[in-house]
């Protein structure tokens, strides 16, 4: 554990570089470091050389590369942009090499779920109990908004319903009718429907569009019931006339809806999405493990946890196949590397485009150094299978779903495929919700913690204020997770976050 009065932390003994534990002024002598002294002032969460690196040499953090100089770097200078870069090297896949038996808990942990009598759900469990409203296209959004925007207000009568909620999005036409993207995009739609959280869903559409609602429901084998209903603006008789066959539609499941009842049921029913947005310096040494700590914890418990962005773990890709459970899994991650690489090509970008401003300012530097710390959220048990996106997630354990690393197109993803929670590390502030899966998130460090605090759920700066452990945070966590899984509110649930976060991946031109 860190001690509160080190200026430094050091995560590897192999490494080229510290981390700034609080902004340091030039001069100050790091005198467990060998006696470096800094040659400027370097900001909290930003890295130190503590030896010389020549030009062109890798430089390391974590003991792995995260980059190489571009010109000679000396003790005690500070470690970023302007000495830094990118550079070709080989990874070594060690397919399966570090795979290990698990070792389940028993009993299980347990929280207050929603187990699902009927229908498409029948004995799944949810986390939350919510009523939906999909839009086949951008052209009925404002019908389904119309309709949940009746509702507000008028659910006291109804306390156990979470909400009437409308998840828009702005594809569906101008498109091709068939083809990769619009698979992708029902295939989205398709798991939104199916999802526990939701007791009844309805799917409102124009009429014209590419993406025809018969078409939808035929590919991905929906039927039309009381709880799963479609219908389009032209055939009702426009918008009016649209908006009040939704409202009704809705008032005749409400009372079934609310008969909903929590009950005691296995953690091992928990399925977490795995996100990062706004990291920092930091996040890869407090939020990122602690979440992986309690990533293991649920595994260990029978649960399933979902690490994603692909663009985000690029460079650190190796970590992940020495933990698949076979080689066939290790190279579908792989697959969906070389996909990325192809498909930012042919789009005239490229994979190290990354980190945002907002990182560079926390300290991060390359794609390679933000996605060494991005693994850590998936903690350290066997990868036990890999998805494309939005697919339906059966495994149990720690998997990998493929997605861009932009938040919401992520967790949307995610959600799709079945995760009925979000955990959302950050260490800039990133204000984020997830309507039906309640969304918890975690700090990096305090200053953040205390200064956005109303959104904020955990604060995992006191790994780096020398307060606790990984593991005890990760350990506060969990249980914090089988909280939120029960039913208490998250912070961004407070503010009513998670409408307009619904974003499902638009693949292709638009047409």
């Amino acid at each position: 554990m860190l001690q509160a009065a080190d200026l430094t932390i050091r995560l590897n003994p192999a490494d080229d570089v510290v981390i700034a534990r609080i902004e340091i002024p030039a001069g100050t002598m790091l005198v467990k470091e060998g006696n470096v002294r800094l040659a400027a002032r370097v900001p909290a969460g930003h890295k130190i050389a503590v030896r010389d690196v020549q030009a062109g040499q890798p430089v390391r953090r974590y003991n792995q590369i995260i980059g190489f100089a571009s010109h000679g770097i000396k003790a005690g200078e500070h470690v970023h942009v302007h000495n830094l870069a990118m550079g070709e090297f080989e990874r070594d896949y060690a397919f399966c090499t570090d795979i290990k038996p698990t070792r389940y808990i028993e009993p299980q942990a347990t929280f207050q779920g929603i187990v699902r009598a009927d229908g498409i759900n029948a004995g799944r469990v949810a986390t939350r109990n919510y009523i939906g409203i999909l839009t086949s296209v951008n052209c009925s959004a404002t019908v389904a908004r119309m309709i949940a925007r009746h509702f507000e207000g008028r659910l006291d009568a109804y306390p156990n319903v979470d909400g009437v909620v409308a998840l828009t999005h702005k594809s569906g036409c101008g498109m091709a009718s068939d083809g990769e993207a619009i698979d992708l995009l029902r295939r989205t739609m398709a798991g939104y429907a199916r999802h526990p959280n939701f007791f009844a869903v309805q799917v409102v559409g124009l009429g014209c569009e590419a993406n025809q609602l018969n078409t939808l429901l035929a590919t991905q084998k929906l039927k039309r019931s009381d709880t799963l209903s479609a219908f389009t603006i032209q055939e009702k008789g426009g918008t009016s006339k649209a908006v009040r066959e939704g409202i009704a539609r809705i008032e005749a499941v409400l009372a079934e809806a609310n008969n909903a009842k929590r009950e005691t049921v296995a953690a091992s029913h928990l399925t977490l999405g795995l996100q990062c947005g706004g990291s920092d310096g930091y996040s890869g040494i407090s939020a990122n493990p602690a979440l992986g700590a309690a990533v293991d914890l649920l595994v260990r418990h029978g649960g399933t946890a979902i690490l994603s962005e692909t663009p985000e773990i690029y460079g650190a890709e190796h970590l992940l196949t020495r933990r698949a459970v076979s080689r066939e899994v290790g190279e579908k991650l792989i697959r969906r590397i070389k996909w990325w690489e192809e498909y930012t090509a042919r789009n005239g970008n490229e994979m190290n485009n990354n980190p945002s401003p907002g990182n560079k300012a926390g300290g991060l530097t390359t794609i390679l150094e933000k996605s060494l710390g991005a693994v850590a959220k998936g903690g350290t048990t066997n990868l036990v299978d890999v998805y494309e996106y939005a697919e339906t997630v059966t495994a149990k354990g720690f998997v990998y779903m493929d997605t861009p690393g932009y938040d919401p197109v992520s967790a949307t993803g995610q959600v799709a495929g079945g995760a009925n929670m979000i955990c959302f590390t950050t260490g800039r502030g990133s204000a984020y919700g997830c309507k039906p899966a309640p969304s918890l998130k975690l700090a990096t460090n305090t200053a953040l913690y205390v200064h956005q605090e109303e959104d904020m759920d955990f604060n995992c700066g006191t790994i780096v204020d020398g307060k606790q452990s990984i593991e005890e945070a990760g350990a506060m966590f969990f249980e914090l997770i089988l909280k939120t899984a029960s039913g208490q509110q998250s912070k961004s649930e407070a503010f009513g976050y998670g409408e307009d976060e619904f974003a499902p991946w638009v693949l292709g031109a638009t047409m």
